[in-house]
């Protein structure tokens, strides 16, 4: 069970992204949401975004959970926890595809400003094309109980699994996504994330900034704010 699909984004989630450049007790003024509703559109006409996943059977192993059918370990008491009850996993991928990126260099060198809003609304855009995934596999996975998604650097899970992750997805090949020897994705602008399932109603686990290993350098966390994870 699994497949490739694509996404059409006719608009971008504004508000997050403004959240994410540190509008909270002050509203964006007229001129920042114009420049950025130009950005949204700029965005918008040049990503292609697509994703892919697989349903594998998963089972406890030594180190936290072994994907069945693989040689990929899901290894770390987070993870572990995240599916405990859960019989099967969805590994998925997202991306909006390389113009994502090449159109935030190219605001790079001529419009900082543009450069930063387009970032913010390619991180909220690649969260929508996850979101729009779920949707898009839910009637094969409707009889299961799921997790939320859980991606490689939460908690203990170490993003070291990424190059591994991918390869299982056949995602270089499927969606042109690649990891390089540092465990960065590229296109940069990209997702990848696990999904427990379990026939039987799970408890929804533990999110937030206890479990991120980006909880000591957060700036949501100095700003008293949450990402919403």
């Amino acid at each position: 069970m699994g497949g490739v699909g694509r996404v059409v984004l006719e608009s971008l989630n504004k508000d997050e992204a403004l959240r994410y450049m540190g509008y909270r007790d002050t509203p964006a003024d007229e001129k920042v949401r114009a420049v950025m509703d130009e950005c949204e559109h700029q965005l918008i006409a040049v990503i292609k975004p697509c994703f892919v996943y697989h349903v594998f059977e998963i089972k406890p192993s030594d180190n936290g959970m072994a994907v069945c059918g693989t040689s990929l370990e899901l290894k770390g008491k987070s993870i572990s926890e995240h599916l405990a009850g859960c019989t099967k996993c969805v590994l998925m991928a997202a991306t909006l595809s390389a113009q994502a990126d090449r159109l935030i260099r190219r605001y790079e060198a001529t419009d900082m400003t543009r450069a930063v809003m387009t970032d913010f609304l390619a991180s909220a855009a690649v969260e929508q094309v996850c979101d729009a995934a779920e949707e898009q596999f839910d009637a094969e996975l409707k009889s299961y109980y799921r997790t939320w998604r859980f991606s490689p650097g939460y908690g203990d899970l170490s993003l070291d699994i990424q190059g591994s992750f991918l390869e299982v997805l056949q995602a270089p090949k499927r969606i042109g996504l690649n990891v390089t020897q540092n465990n960065i994705m590229t296109p940069r602008k990209s997702v990848t994330a696990i999904i427990g399932l379990s026939e039987h109603e799970i408890s929804k686990g533990r999110q937030g900034c206890s479990i991120c290993n980006m909880k000591d350098v957060c700036q949501f966390r100095k700003r008293g704010e949450h990402c919403g994870i």
